[in-house]
């Protein structure tokens, strides 16, 4: 009898400055619709973003109090231990040198992120490290480059239960909820002294500490 496949294990990057319910319930969504291990991956240096208006260190704060209470999320934070910058291949990388070549290992990225992957940095090499899971809301999706086209037709899977049958290489479109929330509405609802509760976990709120690098105004 074949040894079934391990639980995938799903990695879901961004700043998180800060994170927000956005994140929040997409990484869950994807968690239950996936049956996988999700962990969130704060980046230290991101290639195609602007830089983090907090530190690691309050990004880190914030992650741990919105994660605090559950056990489907996880968190890692090898991207901020690791100098210059955060390329997903990298990451990938050093994740399937520690879980083995048989774990389905998965990347999860928004749809506007997903329609810049042939900008990224050696992102041919993402397929040979694990699958792509693209989160998207009912709405229209932003154009996609010929060349990314060309992968999705190739590489797209119809159900999550084809991410299991091997540990990378496939594409699949999950749809999750339209939760209409940016990290720089965030920011800009603090710096103008409001409160962005329902945007944001409630236990950010309940420590003023934690949001108080997005409560002054830009310099």
């Amino acid at each position: 009898m074949a040894t079934p496949a391990p639980r995938p294990l799903a990695i879901f990057g961004g700043t998180f400055d800060p994170v927000h319910l956005g994140h929040l319930r997409a990484a869950w969504e994807a968690a239950e619709q996936l049956d996988a291990e999700v962990h969130l991956l704060p980046a230290r240096v991101p290639p195609h973003r602007p830089q983090p208006l907090a530190s690691a260190a309050a990004r880190v704060a914030l992650l741990r109090a919105a994660l605090a209470g559950q056990d489907r999320l996880g968190l890692d934070l090898r991207e901020l231990a690791r100098p210059g910058p955060s390329y997903s291949v990298d990451t990938l990388a050093e994740l399937r040198a520690e879980h083995g070549a048989r774990r389905p290992l998965i990347l999860l990225l928004g749809q506007d992120a997903f329609a810049g992957l042939p900008t990224w940095e050696r992102w041919t090499q993402l397929f040979d490290l694990a699958h792509i899971v693209v989160l998207t809301r009912p709405a229209s999706l932003p154009p996609w480059p010929d060349s990314l086209q060309g992968q999705w037709r190739q590489r797209a899977v119809a159900a999550p239960a084809a991410l299991r049958t091997a540990a990378a290489g496939a594409m699949f479109n999950l749809r999750v909820s339209a939760l209409e929330i940016s990290a720089s509405q965030v920011r800009a609802l603090l710096a103008a002294g409001r409160e962005p509760r329902y945007l944001l976990p409630d236990a950010l709120l309940a420590d003023a500490a934690l949001l108080a690098p997005y409560r002054m105004p830009p310099r």
